[in-house]
């Protein structure tokens, strides 16, 4: 009987790799070079190993899809929060990738203290990646009002502006923490099924015999540079226009563009959250693009430089949101596209019905509205939507039957032997903007409009 095991890509690849090598179980392409999903294991080449984000390594295992998973206790957490019956188990503190999750209040007028926190009657906002274990939080402290932002990630940039608290996972120098939530570390997990009824020692025996071992850990998180305590204050004038600029592989060209119109931005590569724009009465924040148009929708800013891909999602899941298009850019150009694996012999949605015939189809995607939609219009009946967090190419075959992808050529997705059979749409970078923005800031919003637009012309 073969066993199955999902391994994480990111932060922890690194010292898993040490810690399996440790054990004499030797991987092929599983580096921080490889591009591979599938690497072989040497000593037992009967293991089917995949690589996936880590965030969905408890989900994934949980349902039955793996036997055995290694990924960070912040993540086993953040599925047993809500789902304490879940089919995981915890198997073994492997002891690296260490974080320290903890409620954290900001610097200027924040919070100084947990009894400060309980006692207040105003709403509290919450901010974090960890939305279980964020009302977790929130339920045990009998806060009298709150609200949680789920977000994809740099939640530490919210406070004190967008939100009164942030659950991080690492020190911010703009917060203080306020309450300690988690110590994580990597844990072996495994299915409980499987735990009970599958043979799992050609697994379990070498990591046990190396999980209490030194290992090589990861290289500490360095905080950006905080310059929160200037433009933190400038962001409570009310005529100033936030604007939220895009971390990640869209940051490179942003720059170029906004430098183009005049902005500048000496500290927007440096990893810094708050980089001076160089426009008076104009404050920006590097957040994740997946993020904008919610953030934007709630107030929080008045413009956003994000994908149009993310804006439709949203659009998709609230079509009387007030955000809008205001100016496509016109660069970081994709297609969202509909994927299958190449030995199906599926060209087009119609091929893929007739395939499954009543069968439940398993969409995956990022853009879990987006794929929802497409679902629905093409009559992919029954079927079954799997959220992920990234890497979703190696969800097919096994996982999954369909992704919904994006793409510039479509090389990465023919490497790992899929086939695109229907082009959704394209997407491009883009302004988007809250419709009744505050009117004394319509002057700044639309010099600014005017000056991307000239660029664009260009």
């Amino acid at each position: 009987m073969s066993l199955k095991l999902a391994l994480p890509k990111g932060h922890l690849r690194r010292s898993t790799e040490f810690l399996l090598q440790k054990a004499g179980l030797e991987l092929n392409d599983y580096d921080e070079r490889s591009r591979s999903y599938r690497p072989k294991c040497i000593e037992l080449p009967n293991l089917l190993i995949k690589v996936i984000h880590e965030k969905d390594i408890p989900i994934q295992v949980a349902v039955g899809n793996y036997d055995l998973g290694i990924c960070g206790l912040d993540w086993i957490e953040e599925l047993l929060v809500k789902y304490p019956r879940s089919a995981l188990v915890k198997v073994q503190n492997l002891g690296y990738g260490h974080k320290n999750l903890a409620v954290a209040s900001s610097k200027l007028g924040g919070f100084s203290s947990l009894e400060e926190l309980e006692s207040s009657h105003k709403t509290i906002r919450i901010a974090s990646e960890y939305p279980n274990q964020a009302e977790s939080f929130a339920l045990k402290c009998r806060l009298k009002r709150f609200h949680i932002f789920p977000l994809w990630g740099a939640a530490e940039i919210y406070p004190p502006e967008s939100a009164e608290l942030a659950l991080i996972p690492q020190p911010s120098p703009s917060l203080v923490r306020l309450v300690p939530i988690l110590e994580s570390t990597a844990y072996l997990v495994a299915n409980r099924d499987s735990w009970e009824s599958k043979d799992l020692t050609p697994l379990l025996t070498p990591l046990y015999a190396v999980a209490d071992s030194e290992l090589d850990e990861d290289a500490p998180v360095v905080g950006a540079p905080d310059n929160s305590s200037a433009l933190g204050l400038q962001y409570l004038e009310d005529t100033s226009v936030r604007l939220a600029l895009p971390d990640g592989h869209q940051q490179q060209p942003t720059l170029e563009f906004l430098s183009k119109a005049g902005f500048k931005l000496g500290d927007y590569s440096s990893g810094c959250r708050r980089p001076a724009i160089g426009v008076d009465g104009v404050i920006a924040k590097v957040i994740r693009p997946q993020d904008m148009p919610l953030q934007v929708a709630n107030g929080n800013f008045d413009l956003a430089i994000t994908g149009q891909d993310w804006l439709y999602d949203h659009l998709h899941h609230f079509p009387t949101s007030p955000v809008r298009e205001i100016l496509e850019l016109g660069f970081g150009k994709v297609r969202v596209v509909a994927v299958v694996s190449q030995a199906w012999g599926v060209d087009n949605p119609r091929d893929l019905r007739e395939r499954f015939a009543g069968e439940v189809i398993r969409v995956v995607s990022e853009y879990i509205n987006i794929a929802d939609k497409y679902a629905r219009d093409n009559h992919l009946s029954p079927y079954r939507l799997i959220p992920s967090w990234g890497a979703s190419e190696a969800f097919l075959p096994e996982d999954a039957d369909v992704l919904i992808e994006n793409t510039e050529t479509g090389q990465t997705l023919a490497q790992h032997n899929l086939k695109i059979i229907d082009t959704i749409f394209e997407s491009s970078a883009s302004l988007i903007g809250r419709a009744n923005s505050c009117p004394q800031k319509e002057r700044r919003i639309a010099s600014m409009v005017e000056a991307l637009h000239q660029v664009k012309k260009c």
